[in-house]
């Protein structure tokens, strides 16, 4: 009964809205690859700094391919390598963002860094979704208007 709803509902939902909540699940799925490869190369001996970097690369290559197929209707950028040059750009940025967050929560608030990790990413999260959709997968104005 549930799965039957979902589709009539999720239809009824405003595009960004839907494109949001897919976001959220690809960044999941990128989230457990770049974590995922930092626990195995780790516990293969490899430098903690390394496998992070590692697993931050193949997280964005994760990001990137899922938000193009199942999140984002709209890619007006002609030069997929700009596009995910751009992509990566705005990860970076995020990482930035969530580097100097934490220092905030952290060092100006106390808290503890697992504790300030939560609105952290929440922030960061908001920061990618809106800035992604904004400059790499916006709509035409014409489609802008309908969703």
């Amino acid at each position: 009964m549930i799965f039957t709803l979902a589709g009539p509902i999720w239809r009824l939902l405003p595009e960004g809205f839907r494109e949001l909540i897919l976001y959220g699940l690809v960044s999941a799925a990128a989230l457990a690859v770049d974590w995922g490869l930092l626990v195995l190369l780790t516990w293969a001996g490899v430098d903690y700094l390394l496998a992070s970097g590692v697993g931050f690369c193949f997280g964005i290559g994760v990001a990137y391919v899922l938000s193009i197929r199942l999140v984002f209707a709209h890619r007006p950028i002609a030069d997929r390598w700009r596009e995910f040059t751009g992509f990566l750009g705005v990860g970076l940025a995020g990482l930035l963002l969530t580097q100097g967050l934490m220092i905030v929560g952290v060092e100006a608030f106390g808290m503890a860094p697992a504790s300030a990790k939560g609105p952290t990413a929440c922030l960061v999260f908001l920061f990618n979704f809106t800035v992604r959709r904004a400059l790499l997968f916006r709509a035409p104005r014409a489609d802008i208007a309908r969703s």
